[in-house]
């Protein structure tokens, strides 16, 4: 009877026992999952505290999953897939932390490391044409003139027909222009600047005073003194009274502030569609002053332009009276200037972008 009562008596106590066990682990794995859902904008120091702390060797989580060991039979599926839940819980917030952590340490921190040594960068320099073409412009500004440009891609009739080209003249064959398109008026590349000209008589009030700086396309093979393409800058200006000493002043003038206040010229006859009189203008060698060389072939010269008084027919054809108005117009090289100014002997040089042969330009930046 003894032994009945004590064996009754422990089983009592094991299943109070075993029922106290369940109810504190369960408030364990609520309090951890309460715990671990008001967690937020942790540090990262915290953050690592906070794994150690719960999933650790000696962590509150894996604690639990050895006291799980004790848990009667009949318990272990409900609180085995408690803990299963509280551990992924636990790691998916450990990890969500950490991301947050590091997105706002990025985004605290410097764009650019200022400690950091900088890198060497080799300096360049600009290129011979577009130095020779600022200058240009920088003359014929002195000289109260504006800046006009236009576009590239242009029409026959500003190209051409506008300037008094007559239909059969060769610049319009297909061998010295390229052409985008064709018809009664096909667009082209541009063979000159003077287009941009036809469109400042056409639509600025005068008198007009203008230089047009622009890159210009010819259908020509490439060699030492020619290309495809090259660069121009033409002057134009029209007012009343203007004359043929006039425009001889400018480019006298011109061409002493280009090659030197020593710098003579003269005026050969010649003939351009869109001027009349025409004349290929020379400078004196700079090289020999006048005396002959290999560089101006003994003759003591360099053309450098070509210019004129505008033709009262290119006037007129831009809403200008001939019978009041006058002016002249004069184009040139950029290449051309360049190659006379450094005495260069091959034009392809200036497209090649050979390094050694750029870097001899830095002085003149």
């Amino acid at each position: 009877m003894v032994c009945r009562r004590k064996s009754l008596y422990l089983q009592v106590e094991t299943k109070c026992l075993i029922e106290k066990n369940k109810i504190d682990m369960r408030e364990k794995i609520e309090a951890l999952m309460a715990e671990i859902a008001g967690l937020k904008n942790l540090k990262e120091q915290e953050i690592e505290a906070l794994r150690v702390r719960l999933l650790g060797k000696k962590g509150e989580i894996t604690a639990l999953f050895d006291e799980f060991r004790t848990v009667a039979p009949e318990m272990k599926r409900e609180f085995g897939q408690k803990l299963n839940v509280l551990k992924q819980a636990a790691t998916s917030k450990i990890e969500e932390l950490k991301l947050s952590a590091e997105s706002e340490a990025a985004q605290n921190k410097p764009a650019v490391d200022c400690s950091l040594p900088g890198d060497i960068v080799d300096l360049g320099s600009r290129h011979p044409v577009s130095i020779v073409r600022e200058e240009i412009i920088k003359i014929f500004r002195k000289f109260g003139y504006d800046v006009a440009e236009g576009p590239e891609i242009e029409d026959d009739y500003h190209v051409f027909e506008a300037l008094n080209f007559p239909p059969e003249h060769p610049a319009r064959d297909m061998q010295d222009t390229f052409f985008v398109t064709s018809g009664k008026n096909p667009v082209l590349l541009r063979t000159h600047t003077s287009s941009v000209q036809v469109r400042a008589m056409e639509k600025l009030p005068l008198p007009i005073r203008i230089v047009c700086p622009g890159r210009v396309f010819r259908n020509e093979a490439i060699s030492a003194r020619a290309h495809c393409i090259f660069h121009q800058v033409e002057g134009l200006y029209i007012d009343e009274g203007v004359t043929f000493a006039d425009m001889k002043q400018a480019i006298l003038l011109f061409a002493r502030e280009m090659f030197g206040p020593e710098t003579k010229i003269r005026m050969r006859p010649s003939y351009f569609p869109f001027t009349e009189p025409s004349a290929e203008v020379d400078v004196s060698c700079n090289i020999c002053h006048g005396k002959g060389c290999n560089v101006c072939k003994g003759t003591g010269w360099l053309e450098i332009l070509g210019c004129g008084m505008v033709d009262p027919n290119v006037l007129e054809a831009s809403g200008i009276d001939s019978k009041k108005y006058s002016g002249f117009a004069f184009g040139m090289g950029v290449e051309r200037i360049a190659m006379l100014k450094w005495q260069v002997k091959d034009l392809r040089h200036y497209f090649e972008n050979d390094l050694r042969f750029l870097k001899e330009f830095e002085t003149s930046i």
